[in-house]
């Protein structure tokens, strides 16, 4: 995210480094770590946490975005991206707790979606994902996405077009969306930015330059708000 502000902001995330640190160290006996491309990430949560950080703060923002849905602020100091797939348990367990602090925090965060199926265990992650995009072509992402997680023990075909039709999408439209090479050419832009990243589980989160695991309790995301609030004196 390169701007003006981006050396006030590594300093100002200074503050939460060894709590995320902490938190990255205590996650990973919880989340399964699995290869994307033949990669692992780097041997310590240290120098993943600064690899996290190099490519983040040398990409702009409006290209880290990307066209992922989003809620909030587009405009917000914080940028808080979640690495996602829709059979992941712990994804569905997160997501509940995120909605709630997006709707407190509407104002202070620009929360992004973005695809990490891990396709090796979960053979409906990538369909799910395609089907998800093909809902937000028509305005539908973040219901899509609630109903994906709420149904999550029946992923399929007919579930996806079944949610569709309760959200009342042009069907044939969405069809021919979850199957196209665009919906393909989507999921696999965020997976390559997965890649550059080195993450291997889901969710994760990287907050502004600071990578977080998925088990960080929402309080963390609070905390963050108050101390950037009480430092912005807003």
């Amino acid at each position: 995210m390169t701007n003006t502000r981006t050396g006030d902001r590594r300093k100002r995330y200074l503050i939460f480094f060894g709590l995320g640190i902490m938190i990255f160290a205590l996650a990973l006996p919880l989340l399964a770590l699995i290869p994307q491309g033949g990669q692992l990430p780097p041997p310590n949560a240290e120098a993943h946490q600064e690899l996290v950080a190099e490519v983040v703060t040398s990409t702009d923002r409006a290209e880290l975005v990307g066209d992922s849905p989003t809620r909030g602020n587009p405009d917000a100091e914080l940028v808080l991206l979640k690495f996602s797939d829709f059979q992941c348990g712990f994804c569905a367990r997160a997501a509940g707790p995120m909605a709630g602090f997006m709707d407190e925090h509407t104002e202070d965060v620009l929360y992004v979606y973005k695809h990490l199926p891990l396709t090796q265990i979960h053979p409906e992650a990538m369909p799910a994902a395609r089907a998800s995009w093909a809902a937000q072509q028509q305005g539908q992402f973040w219901a899509y996405h609630d109903a994906l997680f709420v149904n999550q023990a029946r992923l399929g075909s007919d579930l996806y077009e079944e949610i569709a039709q309760d959200l009342g999408l042009d069907i044939e439209q969405f069809e021919r969306d979850r199957t196209s090479a665009a919906a393909r050419d989507a999921v696999n832009q965020d997976v390559q930015l997965t890649r550059q990243l080195r993450l291997n589980s889901t969710p994760t989160y990287v907050l502004n330059d600071l990578l977080v695991p998925g088990n960080a309790p929402v309080e963390f995301f609070e905390d963050v708000v108050v101390r950037v609030k009480e430092q912005s004196g807003s």
